[in-house]
């Protein structure tokens, strides 16, 4: 039997390679997923002002969600006792560094001053008698082009003054909601979940809920080890300021601590400040002793805190930390900066849960069998219906 002839259609026809037709298919649906997370974002853009207390709330409820465990679970204090006291005793923390940092700045800020005003004499010294050979007349043509500088744009530093008022009434609305969240967080973390699973459809709630769970248990882990990390480049840095006599160095300690949670850039910046305070108050050769001691600290949290404390399970490649950081700081300015990280390795874990089918990686297996005597009690399946299936969160599930 002969074979029927090709179509008009087939005849016509363009050929398309296979390779060809998947690369185009898989085009259009990365250009639709870009499109959705750049119109999510333009939209998120509108409320930042609620939007990032919640996501600072979350991470303070994945540092702080281990003690009211323990407090709640262990020792079998109130649920709503327990985060009320744990809020509190980090809220007391926080203004006593808070009053120890402003004591010191006002005690010392007019001996840094003096130590300014000093340097800057010294650098016109060298300036003069240095390798540029400039003239004092030169010099003070470049002062008098700054003031001119200064005086020019005196609006747009009102306006920036005033902005900056603007924002601290921002700052102040975005603690309270952040206060408050970390406060129902903390306390009704699963049931807020809940609520929102079954907003979605039957077949996804489950694979969502698993993955949740397990960037969860990511994210609780990264706050951790961030934190001690953290403290210790802070400590380092203080200590060795205070052996050089540089002015501030408690708050310097704390502006490192601060920096840290930007892994690997905000800690080296931070530091850079040390420095030159360092080099205002003193001399090159102590700022160049404070640039060793800064060097020092981020070699042992790059070789010895960071591969011990993070792990496998949410270890992120240094080129992966720096490009997500730039493209923070690029798209939402020290916010982006400052949550890219913690994006990167909970999106790292909940993909490779989904594409798991659910089960967890033998990483995040370790990290849950390490924290199960904080770990929220768990009922047994016929103690829950389906809607009431424990989910990703820190407050007990309740009926």
């Amino acid at each position: 039997m002969s074979e029927r002839p090709p179509g008009p259609d087939a005849v016509h026809r363009p050929y398309v390679s296979p390779a060809l037709r998947t690369a185009a298919d898989w085009s259009w649906r990365f250009v639709i997923v870009v499109a959705g997370v750049v119109l999510l974002a333009y939209g998120l853009s509108f409320v930042s002002e609620i939007f990032i207390p919640v996501l600072i709330a979350m991470l303070i409820t994945a540092l702080l969600s281990p003690v009211v465990n323990l407090l709640n679970l262990r020792l079998h204090v109130p649920r709503a006792v327990s985060v009320l006291v744990t809020l509190l005793v980090a809220a007391g923390i926080v203004a006593g560094l808070v009053t120890i940092v402003g004591s010191q700045a006002s005690s010392q800020w007019s001996k840094l001053a003096d130590s300014a005003t000093q340097g800057v004499t010294e650098v016109e010294r060298w300036l003069s008698t240095g390798p540029l050979h400039l003239t004092s007349t030169a010099i003070s043509d470049y002062v008098s082009q700054i003031e001119t500088a200064i005086s020019d744009n005196k609006n747009t530093l009102i306006a920036g003054a005033t902005g900056v008022v603007s924002t601290a009434g921002h700052v102040v609305a975005g603690f309270f909601i952040c206060l408050f969240t970390s406060f129902f967080f903390l306390l009704e973390g699963r049931r807020i979940w809940s609520w929102l699973l079954h907003l979605l459809p039957v077949p996804a709630r489950d694979p969502l809920d698993d993955a949740s769970r397990q960037s969860w248990v990511t994210l609780t882990h990264y706050m951790r080890a961030t934190i001690i990390v953290a403290f210790v480049d802070g400590l380092g840095v203080a200590i060795g300021a205070a052996v050089l006599k540089v002015p501030l160095a408690t708050s310097l300690g704390l502006l490192v601590f601060l920096g840290a949670f930007i892994p690997i850039v905000g800690a080296l910046l931070s530091g850079t400040v040390a420095v030159l305070v360092a080099l205002v108050a003193h001399d090159f050769v102590t700022a160049l002793i404070m640039l060793g001691v800064v060097i020092l600290v981020q070699q042992v949290e790059s070789h010895l805190l960071q591969p011990f404390l993070m792990g496998r399970a949410v270890a992120v490649h240094p080129l992966a930390v720096i490009l997500a950081v730039a493209g923070g700081a690029t798209v939402f300015g020290i916010v982006g900066a400052l949550f890219a990280v913690p994006l990167v390795a909970v999106l790292k874990t909940g993909v490779g849960a989904l594409a798991r089918g659910g089960r967890p990686s033998e990483e995040v297996r370790q990290i849950e069998d390490s924290d199960a005597p904080l770990a929220p009690d768990t009922p047994a399946p016929n103690d829950a219906t389906e809607h009431e299936r424990p989910v990703a969160g820190d407050g007990e599930l309740r009926r």
